[in-house]
């Protein structure tokens, strides 16, 4: 059996605004899932979806209208001291103070956070962050993507089971997010439950292993990635073949197979879109051949988490 990290159960928000005449904000509306230990777990949905607001319950700065929360087997409203222990928070912002050094801002992390010398693991952090190097530096010196790197380490100084990244590859250039990526996965290998938001879509769908869609505070989809993937039954196949001619290509086949369309693009290729579940690749390459359309290569494009993104959310 699965131990759990966190579980969330029937977990509400309401915002009250001061003039009467509006009705109140509904930021989270009864959700419900738990995440597994070790797992690297996403959150998404697009602005508004309540996202900021779940973590903003987590970390401690907003204060839940309803519902249960129990972080590490530490009930949220009766420990909330134990669950700010268990959990260390990555904002999306980067706040550092510019004249210290990556080891002095850790150092000081650790003693706010009650952690005494011979506790502390400073070394070990600026390591598995591959900062040991800039150990000394300001943090002002720092590259984009090493400052990323040490609010990762500044999460970690009292050791949390569980680290929550808000957005944390949000305007880091594609060479630095897949370092900061690799460092993650590091953290996960080593026993570390992962909570992720991004609006980079092919990031949470390559690092995690489950995935929670929001949309205007409710639950719209909780699954593994390649389960998410699956909900999308429409496939797509282009074919590069000999024997077009021109654009108005007629296509001729059985009519059990009407549900298959095929689109004879500009560039002489032909896409064949059809549900996965009522056709077989097969059926497709023999209208082909019935035609009289020999085929040179073939590419697919089958769906991704956009894909799902949006059909969930229809944004």
């Amino acid at each position: 059996m699965d131990k759990i990290a966190l579980t969330v159960e029937n977990l509400s928000k309401v915002y009250i605004k001061n003039n009467s005449h509006n009705s109140p904000l509904r930021a989270l509306n009864s959700l419900s899932f738990n995440v597994k230990q070790g797992e690297i777990f996403g959150v998404l949905g697009p602005n508004g979806a309540g996202k900021t607001t779940f973590l903003s319950i987590l970390s401690g700065t907003v204060v839940k209208t309803d519902g249960f929360v129990e972080v590490w087997g530490f009930n949220l409203d009766k420990n909330p001291r134990q669950v700010r222990a268990s959990i260390g928070i990555v904002p999306q912002e980067v706040n550092l103070d510019a004249f210290f050094s990556p080891r002095k801002l850790l150092e000081l992390q650790a003693g706010l956070y009650g952690v005494t010398s011979k506790n502390r693991i400073t070394n070990t952090i600026l390591k598995i962050v591959s900062l040991q190097d800039q150990a000394e530096q300001y943090s002002r010196n720092l590259s984009g993507g090493m400052k990323r790197r040490l609010m990762i380490a500044k999460a970690m100084v009292h050791q949390p089971p569980i680290l929550v990244l808000d957005e944390p590859t949000a305007g880091v250039d594609v060479e630095l997010r897949k370092n900061l990526w690799e460092n993650v996965k590091i953290l996960n290998k080593l026993g570390v439950t992962i909570i992720l938001t991004t609006h980079y879509l092919f990031e949470a769908e390559e690092m995690c292993d489950r995935i929670a869609i929001l949309n205007k505070g409710n639950l719209v989809a909780l699954d593994t990635t390649q389960k998410l993937l699956d909900r999308i039954q429409t496939k797509k196949v282009t074919f590069k073949v000999k024997g077009i001619k021109n654009e108005n290509l007629q296509i001729n086949y059985n009519e059990k197979l009407q549900g298959i369309k095929f689109i004879i693009n500009k560039n002489k290729t032909i896409t064949a879109e059809y549900e996965k579940k009522l056709f077989k690749f097969n059926q497709i390459l023999d209208i082909l051949k019935m035609n009289g359309l020999e085929i040179i290569d073939i590419s697919t494009n089958d769906a991704d988490l956009e894909d799902v993104f949006v059909q969930l959310t229809n944004s």
